[in-house]
């Protein structure tokens, strides 16, 4: 598969879990499921109301290989819950790794004869070259803002994978314990090509300025990143400039796709909630604790939320 298509693809999850066994006849305590799940580290919530229970667990992704955080608590809980919600994942067809073989550079790189200046204004293109005077060519100058964007985030922030997934440590714990689980939705691989493909580059400005200045903040901003999640600090966590760059650009802000992910979390909770026992569901977590996330949400309508402070 090529690297651009699993950078692209990485916001969203290019697999769906397995279908799993139905869950066991004897379900565990709920209060127990809480417990288990909070020792993990993780910053965990649960709403309640009329009986019914959601276990909604902030995730951090991408995890950086080496986070120290304790995944057994987790996966107890996981595996003791009636079901399991999972983030959207992504559908891609070999047709689709053909195109973006062939055609990849439609989205990794601008028209010809335009560089980056074409689109900043002249005070944040002053900002990313004093970023990029380290480099060692100026092609990065003819790159896509959603490439160039992800570079800041990664060569300069310290944006870093590697790690073993939340979602992954949930998915592996309640397929062995038979806890049916199912993704909240599906994107397919052309819709997010053709998306790609269709950017303006102007557009994305306000991700260009967020990633620039995570760039400015250094490796530290990843390292921060991640300490406040596992501290369940959630306002030092959308406050850090590399999270804030992260729902600044591709795919959380795009107009087409950003809405609709945010949607089928919502939709996917309603009906969750509607179910007897108790749902765990896997988000990211400043969807679930930004302004008007998740969490407001389920404030909204009337149901009880108990676990870290995630608004000032």
């Amino acid at each position: 598969m090529p690297a651009v298509l699993l950078l692209l693809a990485a916001p969203l999850r290019a697999q769906t879990p397995a279908p799993a066994a139905p869950a066991q006849a004897a379900p565990a305590p709920a209060d127990d499921i809480i417990v288990s799940a909070r020792l993990s580290g993780a910053p965990i919530w649960t709403a309640t109301r009329d009986g019914r229970r959601l276990v909604l667990v902030g995730a951090l992704e991408p995890v950086p290989k080496g986070l120290d955080w304790n995944v057994v608590p987790l996966e107890q809980a996981a595996a003791r819950a009636d079901r399991v919600l999972y983030p959207v994942s992504a559908s891609f067809s070999v047709g689709d790794v053909f195109r973006l073989l062939f055609r990849g550079g439609k989205i990794t790189d601008l028209p010809k004869g335009r560089t980056i200046a074409d689109y900043l204004p002249p005070p944040l293109m002053a900002r990313l070259e004093r970023v990029m005077a380290a480099e060692k060519s100026d092609e990065w100058r003819r790159k896509s803002p959603v490439i160039l964007a992800f570079r800041l985030l990664g060569r300069h922030a310290g944006l870093a994978r590697g790690g073993r997934s939340i979602r992954d440590v949930v998915a592996d714990s309640a397929r062995r314990a038979g806890v049916p689980g199912r993704s909240i939705g599906t994107v397919r691989g052309k819709e997010v090509i053709d998306n790609l493909m269709a950017q303006d580059p102007a557009a994305y400005r306000d991700c260009m300025a967020a990633s620039i200045a995570a760039a400015e903040a250094g490796r530290d901003a990843a390292a921060d990143r991640a300490d406040a999640w596992r501290a369940r600090d959630i306002p030092a966590l959308l406050a850090d400039p590399l999270d804030t760059a992260l729902s600044r650009c591709w795919p959380w802000a795009d107009p087409a796709i950003g809405p609709r992910l945010k949607r089928n979390w919502t939709d996917a909770l309603d009906t969750a909630l509607a179910a007897p026992g108790t749902t765990l569901a896997v988000a990211p977590a400043r969807l679930a604790a930004e302004p008007g996330g998740l969490l407001d949400r389920l404030a909204a309508a009337g149901y009880a939320v108990d676990g870290p402070r995630w608004r000032d």
